[in-house]
């Protein structure tokens, strides 16, 4: 990877190329050329070149030079922000790079005087990173020169300390998915190449120590300057060197001792933030980040180009924190004020996929790799949005094409390797997985699926082994069930003597032969739909949410009352708003958990409530709609779904609630959780005119009715109390793994079956019967009883 200084002299390089009538600036004609001769693949109407032209001219105003165009520093300042890849651009272009003419103008009209202020310029760049010299973001002072200068000696001495005593060490993240994160405000492409990891510890580093000494005494030479400005362009370059040498905390506290200085100023709160990201301070990165687009804001046309560049590290700062949503809408601002800002593109196609929104992620995804063809990491995540629509055959191309540019990608080998695997293609789905263990010899996910893999190839010893080391890697339960499944399997062809293959020895029975014994016995229909329920309540932890939340939320929530199109008054919320209401909810959730928490809910949830796709939803439904799954009491939870009713402007300050309010609630309950049920329902609300009112002890008869309720929730309820019951030495008859939750033995043939196998409706090949009668038992200690009571019953002949 070129350095920041070999990146300028290139720019410069393509800039001489095009730069026709050599008067030190690009016209319209010239920069037309340059973008068709950089793109060769791509073929532009005259629209296309227009618009690119236009935009280009009015975000880079300041760097345009009357009518000799866009000057040599407005190119630069192009790549910067990521308009364009100069490698590529050089590259393609088969330029030749001549260090030697550093210290020639660009414009070779320039006079002799031009030529030697240029000539000092370029010796600052050999001094120091090529944002030193920068228009807008260099130092404006010789003093600071002097500082810098100082500084990189300690820097230079410290690393030389470090590197004899072994302290400092790299990290090769080249295997990871780059984040997307803007080169004008965050690590520059030396640092996302290789990371250097400093020995900061006071105890443990002596020379850091002591640099640290020496670095407060240049900081002192700053604030010692002879005006506000210096002393701000001061702590502005060192903190600029330190985080340039990755030294995040000492930078840090230099830009915030910058933001002292001139509060209002966009540059320092930028680097603050930066800092804040690097060091893990998500919600700290965000707030700098905020200060940075209020001044950017309010400081008009001067800082107007930038605003894409916060936006986009201002998602990134939200995604930290897990707030995916919000993040989607600062990535749309930033490709919507730079169309050609690729980064933005891609991040604005991985959030929404995020959320679960995946054809608005295709969409996104392919205008950023339109942009930059060799964007390695936006190929990985249209991958994984084409095989969500299952456009499988395209998603196999581009997540190939993900690993031709960059053979290493961890993302998109573990992707790959899920999809052969959904595909049924084992082996080529072990492959890729083996690939991963190769460069992430650690990753006991990969290490997990590669067994399961190998157990569907057929190669049940390889798959023992790869279950062991991932045994090794992490002490999970789900392992050890594994590893007995896989034990149960191999015993049981042992003992079939000529016969079939037992595994996959099932039949499916029709739900009308499956018969309870005893009116506690759940029915199929009911578990299969309370087992899916539950899995979306481990999906989103709202199984550990306090029902009582959302009531505390009512009371405090300060939500406006807003009309929609019938004039109708609601509280409704805009989907960036509502999830910053589900992080206070969900506050225990690590981030990454908490994306996947309302990737589930917006999905699930929030699509059948916004039924016009308008981004808004009735908060009051919501809060209704979650109570059922909440943690607490089942009476608490039914009283907060009404109270969540009772909230909504139309029912507001009444004790009663208007029945076809009520009416849509259960309908919608069943459309989000039974939908196998519910969907068809939901046609049938529209056009409702019942004006009669609904109290409390009405709204339970109608939520607990079987049929046309949400009678699921007395399921659901044992599932939550059950279903980590384990059965000792009790194994599925069709699964083969122990049994766990309730057990449901058939009385005649006296096989047993798991939740999920009852559910389904498979029973061993083996007995085959017109009717199966099950008894449910939820714990060991049941079967036990009603065992003892069979033996205990009184025989016919006795007197």
């Amino acid at each position: 990877m070129a350095t920041r200084g070999s990146r300028s002299e290139k720019v410069k390089r393509i800039f001489q190329q095009f730069d026709a009538n050599r008067d030190g600036g690009l016209n319209r004609e010239e920069m037309e050329a340059l973008v068709v001769a950089v793109n060769p693949r791509v073929k532009f109407s005259d629209e296309q070149i227009s618009a690119i032209l236009d935009e280009v001219f009015r975000t880079y105003d300041e760097f345009i030079d009357g009518d000799k165009g866009l000057t040599y520093e407005g190119l630069l300042r192009t790549y910067d922000d990521g308009a364009g890849d100069v490698d590529r651009d050089f590259d393609s272009l088969e330029l030749e790079l001549n260090l030697e003419d550093n210290i020639k103008g660009i414009s070779e009209a320039s006079s002799s005087s031009i030529a030697e202020e240029r000539a000092i310029e370029s010796q600052k760049k050999q001094r120091t990173a090529a944002w030193a010299v920068s228009p807008n973001h260099g130092i404006v002072f010789d003093d600071t020169w002097k500082i810098v200068d100082d500084l990189e000696i300690l820097i230079k001495r410290l690393k030389a300390k470090q590197a004899k005593d072994g302290k400092s060490k790299g990290d090769n993240s080249d295997a990871y998915s780059d984040a997307g994160w803007s080169r004008e405000l965050g690590p520059s492409t030396e640092i996302s190449d290789k990371r250097v990891i400093w020995e900061e510890s006071g105890q443990s580093g002596p020379d850091y120590v002591v640099f640290v000494k020496e670095l407060g005494v240049l900081r002192s030479r700053a604030d010692g300057a002879r005006s506000r400005e210096e002393a701000f362009d001061g702590h502005m370059a060192i903190g600029r060197v330190l985080y340039e040498h990755q030294l995040f905390k000492e930078a840090l506290v230099s830009f915030k001792r910058a933001c002292e200085l001139q509060p209002v100023d966009v540059r320092p709160h930028f680097r603050t933030g930066n800092c804040y990201y690097v060091l893990g301070k998500y919600k700290e990165a965000k707030e700098e980040f905020l200060l940075a687009m209020e001044a950017a804001e309010a400081g008009g046309n001067q800082w107007g180009y930038l605003l894409p560049q916060i936006y986009v590290n201002l998602g990134i700062a939200l995604e930290g924190e897990g707030m995916v949503l919000s993040a989607c809408e600062y990535y749309r601002e930033a490709a919507i004020l730079c169309p050609t800002h690729f980064r933005a593109l891609k991040l604005l196609g991985s959030a929404l996929f995020g959320v679960g929104e995946y054809r608005a992620a295709v969409k996104a995804l392919e205008e950023a790799i339109f942009m930059k063809p060799d964007y390695a990491d936006a190929h990985c995540d249209l991958g994984s949005a084409l095989h969500a629509i299952y456009e499988d055959e395209r998603a196999i191309e581009v997540f190939q094409k993900a690993i031709d540019l960059k053979p290493g990608h961890v993302d998109a080998l573990y992707n790959l390797g899920g999809l052969y695997m959904d595909l049924g293609r084992f082996p080529r789905a072990s492959e890729m997985y083996t690939r991963v263990l190769a460069v992430w010899p650690n990753h006991w996910r990969a290490q997990l699926n590669k067994a399961v893999s190998l157990l569907g190839a057929g190669e049940t010893e390889d798959a023992k082994k790869a279950l062991k080391e991932a045994l090794k890697m992490t002490k999970r339960v789900e392992l050890h069930d594994a590893i007995s499944h896989l034990k149960q399997m191999q015993k049981k062809k042992v003992n079939s003597k000529g016969g079939t293959n037992v595994e996959g020895a099932f039949i499916t029975v029709e739900p009308v032969r499956f018969k309870t014994a005893g009116q506690k016995t759940t029915m199929r229909s009911d578990l299969a739909n309370a087992l899916q329920i539950r899995a979306f309540q481990r999906i989103t932890r709202l199984g550990r949410c306090d029902v009582e939340l959302l009531k505390k939320e009512m009371i405090d929530g300060d939500v406006p009352v807003s009309y929609s199109g019938s004039g109708v008054p609601e509280k409704s919320i805009r989907k960036p708003n509502l999830e910053v209401i589900l992080r206070r909810l969900l506050s225990f959730l690590k981030p990454e958990t908490f994306q996947g928490a309302v990737k589930a809910i917006n999905e699930r949830i929030l699509s059948v409530l916004d039924e016009s796709g308008s981004g808004r939803v009735d908060l009051g439904v919501f809060f209704a709609v979650l109570a059922p799954i909440c943690s607490g009491p089942p009476e608490k939870r039914k009283r907060v779904a009404f109270d969540a009713l009772l909230w909504r402007p139309v029912n507001e300050g009444m004790p009663q609630i208007r029945k076809v309010d009520a009416v849509r609630y259960i309908k919608f309950l069943r459309a989000i959780y039974v939908p196998s049920r519910g969907i068809s329902e939901m046609l049938e609300v529209h056009g409702e005119t019942d004006a009669s009112m609904v109290r409390y002890s009405e709204f339970l008869v109608m939520f607990d009715d079987s049929d046309w309720g949400f009678g699921i929730m007395s399921t659901l309820l044992k599932l939550e109390t059950g279903d980590r019951n384990r059965h000792g030495h009790h194994v599925c008859s069709v699964c083969r793994y122990p049994i766990i939750g309730s057990r449901f033995k058939e009385m005649k043939s006296h096989f047993s079956l798991c939740n999920q196998c009852y559910s389904e409706g498979k029973v061993p090949s083996t007995y085959k019967q017109e009717e199966y009668r099950f008894k449910e038992y939820g714990s060991e200690a049941e079967a036990m009883k009603d065992k003892c009571l069979c033996f205990n019953m009184p025989s016919h002949n006795d007197p």
